[in-house]
């Protein structure tokens, strides 16, 4: 009977705030491995102390991405076994790897994904909007192409899902009641999982109005409804 090739590299979902949201297997995952890569070694940091996982952690984030994968992929091809995290949830979405997956496959390495939190599912979720049909815009350009990328969802029927920073949200909000007009209906979610959690559900001018009397901290998960 042939061997089972070995799983080498592992992405690995992290909290999204609550430090108990990790399963049983990512903590497993992330004591057996030789290098844990991590978007922020301080934030990975604090996790990896809470679950006594004593791993090395070496920094793979957007800023080396490109520069550091051939050495990494070159590490994993010699036997290497590595687990991928982000700062908070799952590594890929909207955060660094991608470009290392894509590599490793056609390295031949074999790659296992965890299953784990990610943020916009409970957003959409708490949204109350339709969740069978929905589209994932992450973050949009932060100056050039917003406005046009906007204006391309004019007419979506789907419900959209947009991350924004908290400093931007006033900002974006505006944006997008200029473009799917103030009725609209969105929602928008903050601190998920934390202590001090808000989702705010309402029409684009309602939410204006509110979020513009606040100062807002934590990232942000936008749930647009889709055109009717």
């Amino acid at each position: 009977m042939a061997e089972k090739e070995a799983t080498l590299l592992y992405l690995v979902p992290t909290p999204i705030g609550n430090l108990k949201d990790i399963t049983y297997r990512a903590v497993e995952v992330l004591k057996n491995v030789d290098v844990v890569l991590a978007e922020d070694t301080r934030t990975s940091g604090i996790l990896l102390k809470k679950y006594d996982i004593k791993t090395q952690l070496k920094s793979f984030h957007i800023h080396n991405e490109h520069k550091t994968v051939s050495a990494v992929v070159e590490k994993l091809t010699s036997g290497t076994s590595m687990a991928l995290v982000s700062d908070a949830g799952t590594p890929g979405i909207s955060d660094p790897g991608y470009l290392l997956v894509r590599e490793a496959l056609a390295a031949g390495v074999k790659i296992e994904v965890l299953p784990g939190a990610t943020a916009f599912v409970p957003a959409l979720v708490k949204s109350g909007f339709p969740t069978d049909r929905f589209i994932f815009e992450g973050f949009l350009p932060h100056k050039k192409g917003r406005k046009t990328r906007l204006e391309s969802l004019v007419n979506e029927k789907r419900t959209m899902i947009f991350y924004e920073s908290p400093h931007r949200l006033v900002k974006a909000l505006l944006q997008f009641a200029a473009v799917f007009g103030q009725d609209r209906h969105a929602s928008v979610s903050r601190e998920l999982t934390k202590l001090h959690e808000e989702t705010v559900n309402d029409r684009l001018g309602d939410l204006i109005s509110y979020f513009s009397e606040k100062t807002v901290k934590g990232e942000i998960v936008i749930i647009v409804n889709g055109k009717q």
